[in-house]
């Protein structure tokens, strides 16, 4: 059983694992950089301390020797990667393995498989999942990155490989573009997730982009727990999503949950994961990427079925199977759907300059709140200085209610209720 765990992350994940370690009767640890020092999120763990001094404000979240040096020093027993910098790193999952801690998510092996967007398509591929036609190794250059354009047509999409939360992936619509697209992506991957690998595929236009998150046990057991719909997006980083997904058709999410069970099978996943899907115009669906790790929006997952996915995480990297108590998923058949939930993002971006990310000082916050929100928040303070360094999400505003027409009008009535001074926000954009 775990007694203390080091959260490998920052602000609004980091309190959310911070809470639901608390709620298991764990100890806490944080660490954080030096552009986090007066932070809020450090203040919720029992402990925090400072890593890569000596680092840029990125790479002290991705310094992996740095980050299992501290957790030896105060004798954590588990490591959660939250989401982004090292949550999809294989190398740091083997880092925490050899040194004796355990990686909360699957194991090395599994990651590097499934973290890997082309190693994921794949396998997807083995097991008779439609996948989107395009490169199935890293492109060498950006000539080669020119020649596959020109094979698949326009428009095209560069991706990441070892990417995720929307970044590292650029459009091309026409052949000018494609080699400064593929410098852009390849640096962008390289400082966000340490591995620049990048691919290409044919861009589907207006398509559903619906995702089907999963967890899995280490007796071998998978479930699914419905879809999110998070089709509404800008720079292909999601803006509003929801759940169910009952714009797609009830067969189509049939066929979306076998298949993103299969895979999950066939590589014997353990802890939460999901599974993103597109589906096009004709309701053919294709799989596009596995994101094992815990995401942005697992907040709507957990609003309509009522599971916690983060004290699911910790218990099954402790070794309980899915049909513990305080998981309570025994049988696929345990697993419900109640109502409607949404999740807006409110950001520090300023919609009248392009959403350039704006930074300052928070000088007046006020929240909105009432039966069925739920505020997710890490910077979302009067007096918090939001820095240029980290993503400009502020609070997650995720909201339930027994119909879609419900759940948008609360949705749009808490996020009026928000008032901030001091920085731009999305908020007039979202509202």
């Amino acid at each position: 059983m775990f007694k203390r765990i080091l959260i490998a992350n920052r602000g609004e994940i980091a309190i959310r694992v911070f809470r639901a370690c608390y709620d298991l009767g764990l100890h806490t640890v944080a660490m954080y950089s030096n552009e986090d020092t007066f932070s809020l999120f450090r203040t919720k763990a029992d402990e925090a301390y400072l890593i890569g001094e000596n680092k840029s404000p990125l790479g002290a979240y991705l310094d992996i020797d740095g980050i299992i040096d501290l957790a030896k020093r105060r004798n954590v027993d588990a490591i959660h990667p939250g989401y982004g910098f090292l949550s999809e790193n294989a190398d740091f999952a083997r880092a925490c393995e050899e040194a004796g801690i355990t990686f909360i998510g699957p194991s090395s092996k599994i990651l590097a498989q499934m973290g890997d967007k082309l190693t994921a398509k794949a396998i997807a591929k083995a097991c008779n999942v439609p996948t989107i036609p395009g490169s199935a190794e890293p492109l060498k250059d950006g000539e080669e990155a020119l020649a596959k354009a020109r094979e698949y047509g326009f428009p095209i999409i560069l991706k990441a490989a070892g990417g995720g939360g929307g970044r590292g992936m650029r459009r091309c619509d026409k052949e000018d573009e494609v080699i400064p697209a593929f410098n852009l992506v390849k640096s962008e991957a390289k400082k966000a997730f340490g591995n620049d690998d990048i691919f290409m595929e044919k861009f589907l236009v207006e398509p559903k982009h619906i995702e089907v998150q999963v967890l899995g046990d280490e007796q071998g057991n998978v479930v699914h727990l419905f879809e999110r719909d998070c089709s509404l997006q800008r720079r292909y980083q999601k803006v509003v999503e929801f759940s169910p997904a009952f714009s797609v058709a009830p067969e189509i999410r049939e066929a979306l949950y076998a298949d993103a069970v299969k895979i999950a099978r066939h590589v014997g996943y353990v802890n939460a994961g999901t599974l993103e899907f597109l589906v096009d115009k004709e309701g053919h669906h294709y799989f596009i990427e596995m994101n094992p790790r815990i995401q942005v929006e697992h907040t709507v997952t957990e609003m309509v079925t009522g599971v916690d996915l983060v004290r699911a995480q910790i218990l099954i990297a402790e070794g309980c199977p899915l049909s513990d108590p305080r998981i309570g998923l025994t049988r696929q058949e345990d697993v419900h759907i109640n109502g409607y939930a949404i999740q807006c993002r409110v950001t520090t971006e300023d919609p009248a300059n392009n959403f350039a990310p704006d930074t300052g000082k928070i000088t007046a916050y006020r929240s909105g709140g009432g039966f069925g929100v739920r505020l997710d928040g890490g910077n979302a303070y009067t007096g918090a200085v939001i820095s240029p360094y980290y993503d400009s999400l502020l609070v997650k505003i995720t909201t339930w209610d027994n119909t879609f027409q419900g759940v948008c009008l609360k949705a749009g009535r808490a996020i009026r209720e928000i008032h901030i001074r001091g920085v731009k926000t999305n908020i007039a954009f979202i509202s």
